[in-house]
C-alpha cells in the first residue's frame, strides 16, 4: 500500500502515522472529561508515546442513549516504538488509571482510548486494525479529518472526507 501522505516515507507498505481516538462523558478523579483527556495524553507521553498532533476537543451527543451526558471527543496522532497489541494494552492501562470501569457496553465512561489506525496496517487479533467501527463514527472521522486531511481507510481506500460524506 502506498503512503497516504506523499512525501512522508514510512516503513515499506506503511503510512507514518498512528491515530488514537479519545472520549469521555463523566468526570474522573482528575476532573472534567476535557481535563481527563488532557491527563490521558500526558500519561501516554510519560510512557513514551509522543503526541504529534491533536484535534480540537468536540462535544458530541452520547450514543446509544442521548439522555446520558454528552461526550468530549478528539483524535491524536502519535509516535511510538510499541507494536499495536502493546500500544492497545497501554491505552487500556491509562483508561484504568483514570477510572475507566468496563461494566456496561457503550455506557458512560471516564475515558475511552481507541487505536484507530496504526500506520495503515490491517490486522485481526488483540488489536483489530483499522478500528472496525470507525467508519460509522462521526465523532472519530471529523477530528481525524481535521488533523489528517486526505487520510485513507486502509481497507476501503476511501478518503476520510468521503467516509464523512457517506454518513450524511
Amino acid at each position: 500500500m502506498a503512503s497516504n501522505h506523499p512525501g512522508l516515507a514510512g516503513r515499506a507498505g506503511e503510512t507514518p502515522e498512528i491515530f488514537i481516538a479519545l472520549g469521555a462523558n463523566i468526570p474522573s478523579a482528575v476532573g472534567s472529561p476535557q481535563t481527563t483527556l488532557k491527563a490521558a495524553l500526558a500519561a501516554l507521553g510519560e510512557r513514551g508515546v509522543r503526541v504529534t498532533a491533536i484535534s480540537k476537543f468536540r462535544q458530541t451527543q452520547a450514543w446509544p442513549d442521548p439522555a446520558e451526558p454528552p461526550f468530549t471527543n478528539a483524535v491524536a496522532s502519535v509516535e511510538t516504538e510499541l507494536q499495536p497489541a502493546a500500544l492497545l494494552r497501554l491505552l487500556h492501562e491509562v483508561e484504568t488509571a483514570l477510572g475507566r470501569k468496563r461494566s456496561v457496553p457503550n455506557g458512560p465512561r471516564t475515558l475511552d482510548l481507541d487505536l484507530i489506525d496504526y500506520r495503515g496496517r490491517v490486522e485481526q487479533g488483540v488489536a483489530e486494525l483499522p478500528h472496525p467501527r470507525m467508519r460509522e463514527r462521526r465523532f472519530v472521522l471529523e477530528p481525524l479529518a481535521e488533523i489528517a486531511p486526505g487520510w485513507r481507510h486502509p481497507i476501503t481506500g476511501q478518503a476520510v472526507e468521503a467516509l464523512l460524506a457517506a454518513l450524511d
